[in-house]
This record gives structure tokens, C-alpha cells and sequence, in this order.
């Protein structure tokens, strides 16, 4: 009982309500314009009924919905006031043949339902009251209720009464919560739309991570650099001033680079903001290299590289990954073992471009495949995974060696 009277007071109710009679006015023009045009025909009045109340106003209201805008303002309308399921899922207009299909299906349906409740709405509840009071008052109406109304019977006007009102607010809540139910399945997306959703997200996604990592590696090395730069310089700043001066210009040039690659990955998030005509800013490949090794042997670091000349003719998706991963390989090794001996290869071996990066393991360290919280080494994973590469990495006899490969027909 206090389930039925929740119900019956529940704003939820009414506001379906107001949706459901809003579409019963909704379909009186179809059947005007039906009975204007149809009522002069000579057919059979069956006939004529069927066409006047169903055929015509039901091919007019599909119809109607086949416009796209129709979808974008029966959806508005529906999400505010039948709620239900469909309040959670985004408005928007028909994209495809099968959404105006399912929107004529759709306005069809709103529109016969809406009539139907507007009439039991106008209909019952007058007549519901015109029984309770018939027993209690002496009128001429009570003589077109025929037997009902005499003696001790007129006493059953008043249960009849309130099973008509019962009656009209049950289908008032059960048509409400009906189109609330299937609202959904006219008005929400597709399966072809849900995947659609999935996959621009997952783009969304990827090219965020993409621009983490690009962030990650290019400004983490930078910083690296820096601090490492900084403290050389601070520590012969009395005892050898021309060094620190060479640190100091180190150090301008790295956190220039920083910047560059900074203004980079936000010009990449700020996309829509630039102008057509202005270029993305180029990312660096391993023509690039010399001046990475070079900023590293500046930080303090004995670097021992080699680098195959074949690198040049690296094709440029793989080009421009392997420098990002060399770039986060070295600056693994500047902040987990400090300024220590590295060795650096780089070759093209057949189809492949092969890559390896180790250092001794400072003493007071721990190796960054048991640090927690870095992105360095999954950065790595990242971009050769996307590569369809192979990386295998971790300490060794007292180093921590990083080697990758890179088929060279692969497309990041």
C-alpha cells in the first residue's frame, strides 16, 4: 500500500504525466488534417474510422520523426521528464538511417500512448466524481445511470467510482514508467554508437598517454641534466671557474631544449587554439642524437657511444621513438646511478635497429625495475610494445642494461 501511495505522490509520476499528454496534444493536428481529407472520401465508415484514428496520423507521426532535429528534441524532452535509465545517456541528433527509423517508431509511440492517457485522464476521474456524489445528492443525472441509481444499489456508485479513479492513476503510472523503460532503446545510442564511444575514447586515451610520455621523457631528461649540471658547477664554481661557466651554458642550452619540447606537447593540446596554417612543431629522431649524447657528456657523464651512420635512413616513426627511448635510457641512468661510465650502441642490423644502454649500479642505489612510482622504464615498455618490438632490461653483474629492439618496417 505505502508502495501504491509513494507512487501516486511521487513528482516523477506527474512529470511523466505532462510528457504523456503533451504528446496526445501532439498527435490532434494528425488527426485533424486525417479527418479533413479523409472525411469527404466515400468509403465504408469502418474504413474511414481506421484511416481517421490509426492509418494516417500514425504514417504522419512516423514520418515526422525521420527528421533528425526530432530525435535531439524528443530526447531533451525525455531525459527531464521520464527519467529512468535515459537520463544518464548524452542527447544528440540522428546520425544514421537506423536512428530516424527508431525515432518515427519512437514519436509514434509517444504520441498514441500520450492520446490514449489524455483521454483516460479527461474521461475517468469527471466521471469517477459524478458517482460518489450520486448517492448523497438528488440531480438529473442520476436518471442516465439507470437501475444503479435507485434504492439501496445507488450505495455501489461509490466503490465503482473509486475503482475508476484507481483505475486512471494506474495507467497514468504504468504508461509512465513504460516509456521511461523503453526510452532507452528508441532514444539512446546504438550498439554501433556505443562502439563508436569506445573507440574515441580509446584514441582519446592513447594520445594522452602518447604526450605523457612524450612530456615524461623529453623534460624529465632535461631536469636531469640540469641537476646534475648544477651541482658540477656549484662545487668548482672558486676552484674552476671556466668549467662552471661551461656548465652554467650546459645548462641554459638543456632547459632550452625543455622549453621546445614543452611548447611541443602543449601546442599538441592546444591544437584546436592554432592557427591552420602554423606547422606542429617537429619531434626530434636520431639525427638528433649527437646533441643528446653531447648534452649528456656535458652533465658529468664518461659516455662511451657508437652509433651505426645507417641510423640515418631509420624510417621516421621509428626514428623519432628510438631517440625518445635512448633519451629515457640515459636519463635512467643520470638519475638512479648519478654521473657514472655508460655505454651507449645504437646499430641497423638487417631489418631491425638495435639498441643497447648500460651502466654500473652505484652502490647507494636501487634498480629502477624495483623503484616504485617510475615511468621510465614503463615509458620504455610502452613505445616498443607499440613498435611491436622487444625490450629486455634489468640489473647484471653489478649494471643495469637496457636492450631494445625495433623492427624497422613498423609504424607508431
Amino acid at each position: 500500500m505505502r508502495g501504491v501511495l509513494r507512487a501516486v505522490i511521487a513528482r516523477e509520476t506527474w512529470r511523466r504525466w505532462s510528457y504523456l499528454v503533451g504528446g496526445g496534444a501532439l498527435l490532434i493536428p494528425y488527426l485533424l488534417v486525417a479527418m479533413t481529407t479523409l472525411g469527404p472520401l466515400p468509403i465504408s465508415p469502418l474504413a474511414q474510422t481506421v484511416l481517421i484514428l490509426a492509418a494516417v496520423p500514425a504514417a504522419g507521426t512516423f514520418v515526422t520523426g525521420l527528421v533528425p532535429a526530432v530525435r535531439l528534441l524528443e530526447g531533451a524532452a525525455a531525459r527531464e521528464l521520464l527519467g529512468g535509465p535515459l537520463a544518464a545517456l548524452p542527447a544528440a541528433p540522428a546520425r544514421s538511417a537506423a536512428d530516424r527509423v527508431r525515432t518515427g517508431c519512437w514519436f509514434t509511440l509517444h504520441l498514441f500512448l500520450g492520446f490514449a492517457v489524455s483521454g483516460v485522464s479527461l474521461a475517468l476521474p469527471p466521471f469517477a466524481a459524478v458517482l460518489l456524489v450520486t448517492p448523497f445528492v438528488r440531480w438529473e443525472v442520476a436518471r442516465y445511470l439507470g437501475g444503479l441509481a435507485q434504492g439501496g444499489s445507488r450505495w455501489l456508485l461509490v466503490p465503482i467510482g473509486l475503482a475508476l479513479l484507481a483505475l486512471c492513476l494506474a495507467v497514468i503510472i504504468v504508461a509512465g514508467r513504460l516509456l521511461a523503460r523503453l526510452a532507452p532503446r528508441f532514444l539512446g545510442p546504438s550498439a554501433a554508437d556505443r562502439l563508436a564511444e569506445l573507440a574515441e575514447a580509446a584514441a582519446k586515451l592513447a594520445e594522452r598517454n602518447r604526450l605523457a610520455r612524450e612530456l615524461h621523457d623529453s623534460v624529465g631528461h632535461a631536469l636531469s641534466v640540469v641537476t646534475l649540471q648544477a651541482a658540477a658547477a656549484g662545487r668548482v664554481l672558486a676552484t674552476d671557474p671556466a668549467f662552471a661557466r661551461e656548465a652554467l651554458g650546459a645548462i641554459e642550452e638543456s632547459a632550452r631544449a625543455a622549453l621546445e619540447d614543452l611548447d611541443h606537447v602543449l601546442g599538441l593540446l592546444r591544437e584546436d587554439a592554432r592557427p591552420a596554417a602554423a606547422p606542429p612543431a617537429p619531434q626530434p629522431t636520431l639525427a638528433d642524437l649527437p646533441r643528446l649524447l653531447e648534452r649528456t657528456r656535458v652533465a658529468g657523464v664518461a659516455l662511451d657511444a657508437e652509433v651505426d651512420p645507417a641510423a640515418d635512413r631509420v624510417p621516421a616513426a621509428v626514428s623519432r621513438e628510438a631517440y625518445r627511448i635512448a633519451q629515457e635510457c640515459l636519463t635512467n641512468a643520470l638519475r638512479h646511478a648519478g654521473p657514472v661510465p655508460v655505454r651507449f650502441r645504437l646499430a641497423v642490423r638487417g631489418d631491425r635497429l638495435e639498441l643497447a644502454v648500460g651502466n654500473p649500479l652505484a652502490e647507494h642505489a636501487v634498480p629502477p625495475a624495483r623503484r616504485t612510482g617510475g615511468r621510465g622504464l614503463a615509458g620504455i615498455r610502452e613505445r616498443v610494445t607499440v613498435l611491436r618490438g622487444t625490450l629486455d632490461a634489468g640489473p647484471a653483474d653489478g649494471r643495469f642494461e637496457v636492450r631494445v629492439g625495433l623492427p624497422l618496417g613498423s609504424r607508431a
